[in-house]
């Protein structure tokens, strides 16, 4: 997940706090020494207790794609050990509000796509038919139509109008909506088993 740092006009500089909470990363802030839950962006102790970071939407995919498509961008580059983890592991999360959906990444990949509603607002997690470790969650809603998506051919399709959509950018790329974007939403994952420590009213779509 990401996070705005910028809270009440002031921009925090966060460190890693080096405890977990909830068996999550926990951060602190330099200017006064609150601790930060990562999962919820939000400060659980300390002069900020109760104050929570804008989440900010975000996709995840391989480097080679996002060089393509953006090959200004900046990169760093450091030694690191190998995750003991992988995507399939997890679950795609999305909190809107006081409700909160997260999507077993391994049913996940084999739908393809999961048309769903979170909070009311109509949206969809989507991974790459042509590589499945790249995702993004999207709001279905467009200026004057709602989107329903399934994975056709190869392809991430509208049912009913045919239009073909970048499965990671959300941008119609043929079709009747061409050249239209869905919202970017700010999915993140989460370990299923940590899911509901967070987010004990949440909702765990599992693929049944």
């Amino acid at each position: 997940m990401v996070h705005r740092r910028e809270l009440n006009g002031e921009v925090l500089v966060l460190g890693n706090q080096g405890a977990l909470w909830g068996r999550a990363m926990t951060w602190f802030d330099y200017s006064t020494g609150s601790i930060w839950s990562q999962p919820l962006g939000e400060a659980i102790a300390g002069p900020l207790k109760g104050e929570r970071l804008e989440p900010l939407p975000v996709s995840l995919g391989d480097w080679s794609t996002w060089r393509d498509a953006h090959p200004e961008t900046l990169a760093l580059d450091t030694p690191a050990r190998s995750a003991r983890f992988q995507l399939a592991d997890m679950a795609i999360a999305l909190e809107l509000g006081p409700e909160a959906t997260a999507w077993l990444v391994p049913a996940l990949q084999e739908a393809g796509v999961v048309n769903d509603v979170v909070n009311g607002l109509e949206v969809v997690a989507v991974t790459d038919p042509s590589e499945p470790d790249r995702w993004a969650v999207f709001s279905r809603v467009l200026d004057d139509t709602t989107v329903e998506l399934e994975v056709r051919n190869g392809e991430v399709v509208d049912i009913t109008t045919g239009t073909v959509f970048d499965p990671v950018r959300g941008t119609a790329l043929s079709g009747p909506l061409v050249g239209q974007d869905l919202d970017l939403l700010p999915g993140f994952t989460v370990f299923p088993r940590n899911f509901f420590t967070f987010w004990p009213d949440g909702r765990l779509w599992t693929g049944e």
